[in-house]
Order: C-alpha cells, then sequence, then structure tokens
C-alpha cells in the first residue's frame, strides 16, 4: 500500500457521522494487540486552550528529556501532524503500515454497519504509534466533550479541563453544567483534575470529579474579571496566574505560584487567558514529576503552536487566530488591545454550526470585513457571513470566495499602520499561513530514475508514474496545493505542453504534491495563463516561475535571497568558513587548539588561505561528548575572538547557548551559529536585537545520540519541511529571512546513507530563500565509501566542490587552504571572467 491509498482510505471514513463513545476504538485497539497499554497518558479537555495547554505539557516534559507523544486535533496540512513524537510528525510510512494492519477490522465494522469515524480510526492511528514508539508519556488533546470522547480509551494519569463554555450543543447538552459534567469524565482516578474553569462549571466539575487543582488568576486580576454572582472565582485557587502582558511582539510574560513552587516564564503565546493555560500545564507536569523553576520556564517558552494569535508580520501586523466560539473570539479582541493599530481589517471564515453573530459581536470594530470560505464541506457561505456582519454594524463587508484570496484582498486595502486578523476556524487559519509556510522546490532532474523518484516522493499513483518517468525534463518544481488548484495546474500546464502530476490522493483533507516539469516558457504562460485564478493560485504559479527562473539563472541561495543594503562573506559567492574548536574533545582536532595562542595562530593561517569566516566553537557535538557549562563555554571562546578581532575576517559564534552568544558578540562575533536550530528560545531575539545572521542548523540531538533511530519519509524533504518552520519562527522574532541561514545538519540524526541523499540534491533548499551552510568536513559519512577517520581530506575537498557547484553559500570545513580551491575552482566553472 502506497501513503496516498492510505491518506484516502482514512479521509473517507469522514463520511460516517460521529457515534459518541469508546466502544469502537477500545475494540480496534484490542484488534491491534492494546499497543497503548504500557504509555502513560496526559488528557486535556476544555472549550478553549486545550490545544495550547497540551503543547505547554509536552514542551517541559521534553525540557526534562522524556521522550513525549503529542495528540492534536485538526491538522493544518497534512494528516501528519496530529501525532508527533519529541516534535517530529509520524512519518507517512508509519500512517500506512497502521492503515494496512488495521483496515481488514475496519471494513469487516463497516459491512456490519457499525463503521468507526475519521476521529476515533485517526486517534487509535496516535496510540499506536506511542505506543510502537514506547514513549514514556503522551498528551492527547480531546477532541470534544470528555466522556464520550475517542481519546477517553485510556486511563489517564493526569488530567484537565482547561475551562467550559457553550459548544457542541447537539451533542454535549444545553447548558454549561451538562458540559461540565461530561467534560469531567477525562478525570484521573488516582489523581486531582486540574482545571481553570469558574462558576457554574467549576462548581460541576468539582461536584462530578471530587478531587480538583484549581488554576486562577491572582486575587487582583481575579476580582477584576470575575461576575457577580460567581462565588467560586472569589475563592483561593491553589496555582495563582498572573499575566503582565506582551513583551514584544510574539511574546508575554506571566508568572504562576503552586502550594510549594512558583515560577516567571515567557510564553510565545500572547493573551491573558494563556497565564491559565500555562498554569495548568505546570500544575499536570508536576503530578508526573518535580520539575525545577528552569526547566519549567525553558519548557514554557518553547511550546510554540501555531495559529493561536499568531503574528506573522509587524509592518503591518498580520494576526492569526483559530478562535471558533465568542468566548474565544472576546480573548482575541482583549489581546489585540495590547497592540497599537490604526484601522483592523478582519479576514473571517467558519463553519456552519457556531454562533456567528456572537462571535461578530465579540471581535473588535474593523474598518473591513472580508468572509471567505475554507476548502471545508462544514464551512459556512461567505454571503451569509457577510450578512451577519453587515448586521452587526461592519462599516464594509465584502464577500470573499477562498481563504487565500480573501487574505490578499485585505492586505492590499492595508496601510502599514494598520492591523490584519485571520479568524473564525482553524481550517481558515490553516489556509491563510500557507502564504509564509508553502515551499516550491525545485529539482534536479538527470535521467529516468531521477524523476521516478521525484514522483514518487510526490505519492503519485502508479498509473501516473509509469505515463511520465520519460516526460520530465528541463525545469521540474514540486509544490503542495489543495486538490483543485493542484488539479488546476497540472491540467493548464499540461495543455501549454509541460508535465503535470498530481498525487494519487484524492479525498480531500490535506494538501497534495503537485510535480511541474517543463520548459522556462512553459513555466511563464502557465503564469499568465492563471494570472487571474481563484484559490490564491495566481501569486503560487507567479512564485513558481520566479523560482524556477532564478534555478535556471544558476543563482545561490544568497543571492535568491531579499534584497539587503549589507554585505556578508557568502554575498559575492561561495565562501568556506574555518572551523577553530578551543575544546579537547572534537571529533575531528579535539585539543590541538584548546590554548588561546594555538587557537587564533590557526585562525590567522585560515585567513591567509582565504577563508571568509572563522568559526569559533567551545563545546564539541560529537557523540558521547559532556555538557559545558555556560560559565566554561565563555572562558573558552571569549578570549579567541577578542584575539580575532584585528583579523579582516567575519568570526562566528558556535554556540547552543544564548548566554554564550551574547557573550561572543560583544566580544567581537558577527555570526551566530546555532547547531540545535533555535533550541534556546532567547537565542532568536538575541539575534534579531543585534542584527546579525544566524545559521540554523536541522537536528535531532545536539551532541549526536548515536543511539536515537530516526526515521524519514524522504530525508530531504522531511529536513526542509522541519526547517522551514524554524526559519518562519526566526523571522516572527523579526530577523529577515537573508539573515537566517540554513544548514541541513551533515551527521546529525542521518544515516550515512541518508547523509550523501542531502548533499545530491542541495539545490532543493533553494525552495527556503535562505543562503544555505554544509558542514560536512570529515564525518563519518565517508566510511560509505571506504575512508577512515584519517583519510577523509581528499573526499572532504571533493565534496566541496560538488557542494558550491550545487548552491551552497557556505562551505564549513577544518582544511581550508584545499577547500578555498575546491570552492574556487567550481566558481570558475560558472563564471571564469570573476577571477581575472
Amino acid at each position: 500500500m502506497e501513503y496516498d491509498e492510505a491518506a484516502n482510505f482514512l479521509f473517507d471514513l469522514r463520511r460516517f457521522q460521529v457515534d459518541p463513545g469508546t466502544e469502537s476504538i477500545r475494540e480496534l485497539l484490542a484488534f491491534l494487540g492494546d499497543p497503548h497499554e504500557d504509555v502513560r497518558f496526559v488528557q486535556i479537555a476544555g472549550s478553549n486552550g486545550k490545544g495550547s495547554t497540551a503543547t505547554m505539557v509536552e514542551s517541559i516534559l521534553r525540557e526534562t528529556g522524556l521522550t513525549v507523544g503529542l495528540y492534536t486535533s485538526p491538522h493544518f496540512d497534512d494528516l501528519t501532524e496530529r501525532v508527533r513524537v519529541d516534535g517530529r510528525t509520524i512519518p507517512r510510512s508509519a500512517v500506512t503500515e497502521f492503515v494496512e494492519t488495521a483496515k481488514p477490522f475496519l471494513v469487516e465494522r463497516s459491512a456490519d454497519g457499525e463503521p468507526l469515524t475519521f476521529f476515533e480510526t485517526v486517534t487509535a492511528l496516535g496510540l499506536w504509534f506511542f505506543g510502537r514508539e514506547a514513549v514514556d508519556v503522551a498528551v492527547l488533546e480531546v477532541g470534544m466533550g470528555g466522556k464520550l470522547d475517542a481519546t477517553s480509551v485510556v486511563d489517564p494519569v493526569a488530567s484537565a479541563v482547561t475551562n467550559v463554555s457553550l459548544e457542541h450543543t447537539a451533542v454535549l447538552g444545553d447548558t454549561v453544567a451538562e458540559i461540565a459534567e461530561k467534560k469531567a469524565a477525562v478525570a484521573p482516578s488516582d489523581a486531582p483534575l486540574v482545571t481553570a474553569a469558574t462558576g457554574e462549571a467549576l462548581s460541576t466539575l468539582r461536584a462530578a470529579a471530587g478531587d480538583l487543582v484549581t488554576v486562577g488568576f491572582a486575587s487582583a486580576e481575579a476580582a477584576e474579571s470575575a461576575e457577580s454572582d460567581d462565588t467560586d472565582s472569589h475563592d483561593t485557587p491553589d496555582v495563582t496566574c498572573s499575566y503582565e502582558g506582551r513583551t514584544n511582539h510574539t511574546e508575554s510574560a506571566v508568572s504562576l505560584v503552586g502550594p510549594d513552587w512558583e515560577v516567571d516564564a515567557r510564553l510565545p503565546l500572547l493573551g491573558r487567558y494563556q497565564a491559565t493555560n500555562a498554569g495548568c500545564a505546570v500544575a499536570l507536569v508536576r503530578q508526573l514529576a518535580d520539575v525545577d523553576e528552569e526547566t519549567l520556564a525553558r519548557g514554557l517558552r518553547n511550546a510554540h503552536w501555531p495559529g493561536r494569535f499568531e503574528v506573522l508580520e509587524t509592518d503591518p501586523l498580520v494576526v492569526l487566530d483559530g478562535a471558533h466560539n465568542p468566548s474565544a473570539c472576546e480573548s482575541v479582541a482583549e489581546t489585540l488591545a495590547e497592540f497599537d493599530y490604526d484601522d483592523l481589517h478582519l479576514v473571517f471564515g467558519a463553519m456552519h454550526d457556531k454562533d456567528h453573530r456572537a462571535m461578530a459581536d465579540a471581535l473588535p470594530t474593523a474598518a473591513s470585513v472580508t468572509t471567505c470560505k475554507p476548502n471545508l464541506s462544514r464551512a459556512e457561505d461567505p454571503e451569509v457571513l457577510a450578512e451577519v456582519f453587515d448586521r452587526a454594524g461592519a462599516e464594509s463587508v465584502e464577500v470573499g470566495g477562498s481563504v487565500a484570496d480573501a487574505l490578499a484582498s485585505a492586505r492590499d486595502r492595508t496601510a502599514p499602520a494598520d492591523c490584519v486578523l485571520v479568524v473564525g476556524s482553524l481550517f481558515c487559519v490553516a489556509e491563510a499561513r500557507r502564504t509564509w509556510t508553502r515551499t516550491d522546490v525545485p529539482t534536479t532532474v538527470r535521467d529516468a530514475e531521477d524523476a521516478a523518484a521525484v514522483l514518487r516522493r510526490a505519492n503519485a499513483a502508479g498509473d501516473d508514474r509509469a505515463d511520465h518517468t520519460d516526460d520530465l525534463q528541463y525545469r521540474v518544481v514540486t509544490t503542495r496545493l489543495d486538490r483543485d488548484a493542484a488539479d488546476r495546474a497540472a491540467s493548464e500546464f499540461r495543455a501549454l505542453g509541460g508535465t503535470g502530476v498530481v498525487s494519487g490522493q484524492t479525498r480531500g483533507g490535506e494538501l497534495v504534491e503537485v510535480v511541474l516539469g517543463g520548459r522556462l516558457s512553459e513555466f511563464d504562460a502557465l503564469a499568465e495563463r492563471l494570472a487571474d485564478a481563484p484559490m490564491g493560485l495566481s501569486a503560487v504559479v507567479e512564485e513558481i516561475r520566479s523560482q524556477v527562473r532564478q534555478t535556471g539563472e544558476a543563482t545561490s541561495s544568497a543571492e535568491q535571497s531579499s534584497a539587503t543594503d549589507r554585505e556578508y562573506p557568502w554575498s559575492a559567492g561561495p565562501c568556506v568558513m574555518g572551523v577553530v574548536n578551543v575544546t579537547p574533545d572534537s571529533f575531528h582536532d579535539g585539543g590541538e587548539f584548546e590554548a588561546v595562542e594555538d587557537a587564533v595562530a590557526q585562525a590567522e593561517s585560515m585567513v591567509e588561505a582565504g577563508v571568509g569566516i572563522v568559526d569559533v566553537g567551545g563545546e564539541s557535538t560529537r557523540p558521547g561528548a559532556d555538557p559545558v557549562s555556560v560559565e566554561e563555554e565563555i572562558d573558552r571562546v571569549v578570549p579567541v575572538v577578542e584575539a580575532l578581532a584585528d583579523l579582516d575576517v567575519a568570526v562566528s559564534i558556535d554556540t547552543r547557548k544564548a548566554e554564550v552568544a551574547a557573550a561572543a558578540l560583544d566580544a567581537g562575533a558577527t555570526i551566530l551559529n546555532d547547531v540545535t536550530g533555535l533550541a534556546d528560545p532567547a537565542m532568536r531575539f538575541l539575534a534579531a536585537d543585534r542584527e546579525v545572521p544566524v545559521i540554523v542548523m536541522h537536528s535531532i540531538d545536539a551532541p549526536v545520540d548515536p543511539n536515537r533511530d530516526v526515521t524519514y519519509d524522504d530525508v530531504v524533504t522531511d529536513v526542509i519541511a522541519e526547517l522551514r518552520e524554524r526559519v518562519l519562527l526566526a523571522e516572527k522574532a523579526g530577523i529577515p529571512r537573508e539573515r537566517v541561514v540554513v544548514d541541513p545538519g551533515i551527521g546529525f540524526g542521518k544515516s550515512k546513507v541518508e547523509n550523501f541523499e542531502l548533499l545530491d540534491r542541495l539545490d532543493e533548499f533553494e525552495a527556503l530563500g535562505c543562503p544555505l551552510l554544509v558542514g560536512h568536513s570529515h564525518k563519518s559519512l565517508f566510511e560509505l565509501i571506504g575512508r577512515g577517520p584519517d583519510d577523509r581530506l581528499s573526499a572532504t575537498v571533493a565534496t566541496t566542490a560538488l557542494a558550491a557547484d550545487r548552491g551552497a553559500d557556505i562551505i564549513r570545513v577544518h582544511d581550508v587552504s584545499e577547500n578555498v580551491a575546491a570552492v574556487d575552482v567550481a566558481r570558475a566553472m560558472r563564471d571564469p571572467d570573476s577571477f581575472e
């Protein structure tokens, strides 16, 4: 079975109506051998905030060193987003294996007239995968209610009900008390239920669940928000929260105090309500482990949760929030009030079963409203939504079509000091977010074998692979679109003489791959033909044309980045970064340059040999390396950086700690090199504040864990996707894309074969629009071609030449002279006149 077949099977289950209860999923899990029985589960229910709380719990637990699963819904672009282990999505190969195993049972149940729903089956997928991966803890976001939700098939060790408001009344009940009673069913048998609910909901939870850990605001904030008849709100909660407001455009400050603990933290989430979500998260974690304040704070600050008051741009302010009920819209309005802006422009798309008028009344007054319809059968008609806002007194209401088109329309009339708010549904937010996250990947197709691999990675159906393997030629680009948009792009391109192949997935439900291959003139013609196409397709095709032309002109990733007045060592073409390890235990030259004078002498010799950057590191990331304290690392690197200040060379600091990076910048460094891809949340803001480039590497562990088995569906596609989110994280912190250098992380969490696959397909990283660094020097991947630790110089140099030719902007090596020559040869083959 191929992935497209597995996905089609799962999404086809959406035709079955929700049948509340856990009996069906319990029987499916029994058929699978009850793979979840040895996993500890945390279950989180609530009307709002359960996804944010689940993410915070997962992030904190990972900071303690545990292997953690996370199950959430809905997904944005891909089904695999719903199931994660240690932050990485479930591989498509695992989804396929699950469907192959579970399909006989599911087919038999359907034949008996007792089919399982999509949500039940995908929940079983998550539980099956968590058991297979032997996670220490898995965090489950409840889908709806609690008592009858599929996630309640587990016996949780800790649970929370974040809050309760009217929602899904047709299933859960007509009153807050009825809904709260159903949510109380998630309470664990051996621990108190954690909740931030108030009023009638809190009283109901107390009666139904018994033992509670209550979370709420400290007295001043509680008195300000409490209703006059809400007697429970005036009781002192077990965990008190204070919201200190936003500290920058993407973070807020909170203070949390428990019976025997307290923590001050920053959250990468804005809004007063996130303080109680954080309080619930910490209370849950404290039921599982005794976690120190530093770990709690770090975990909270790394709890990134897209689409929840997510600020994508600041000039103008662009905010995405998946608020889908009146209560959540009130919270959005409250949070938006923390920002200064002139006019507000709403983009609104919602499901048909929501209270649209109450949502419209809860949102702030807007200068314009553009309604839209997410590509989902449950989405409300934009004309109906427009009528709602018109009756609510909106000044200007426009009936839009697709989310992408509505967003583009709103942005067209937005001044730099204005605000665009996309709201109403997570499905609406997901489609809007693709404006910033979509990648158009150029691919080198040298022969039929390459073409077949491209089509296989795109999940093309078997017949399409056979029919079009010989057709792909000239320029090839792979992107992901909604099924309707993908079909139109492919068919129009075929009509122009090009090759267009779409994934075999036909049921919808996630983005699908589309492969376009043809001549430059055919891409130009496609952009012209679809210039006015809906669904945001015109903008997509124009970006593809631009990508293809840049690739065709053999420009580097750095040259494709946004224009900037600054000159960097890689601005004029690929450059060499020389490695100076001030450590006793680095894998290649450990201890050789540990003394300051030796390190400086090595750097001086590198400059004479033509290096563009000297990279100074004070902590080894080799397998088994011992961690180094901040103080010791600073003592190692700062004297060397200071001594290099007079050299005519850029100095990079190789560190994963923001404190070390700050000290090195103070000493004269001008580039940050972070092998953990901004795992330290302070690193991105440091780079933004100091206006220096930051190198973001893809890594699973640093130091490298040789015992971790990492599964990729396709290593290049997966690494690009994961780096894309890290680049967006950097941009949201205020770092322009031309100052974000990406590093695929050769040797970090990849097999030797996968490392060579990355090197062979370096040109595909052009899709990220960032300068590209390659660090392969003397690494163990060369064992694949029979080169031992002392016999890797020639292989390193050969790889350097090929990497420079295939688009690398920075080559990180230990042996400078030989590799500078290799880069010069690659450059001269492209542009010999530049050396005259």
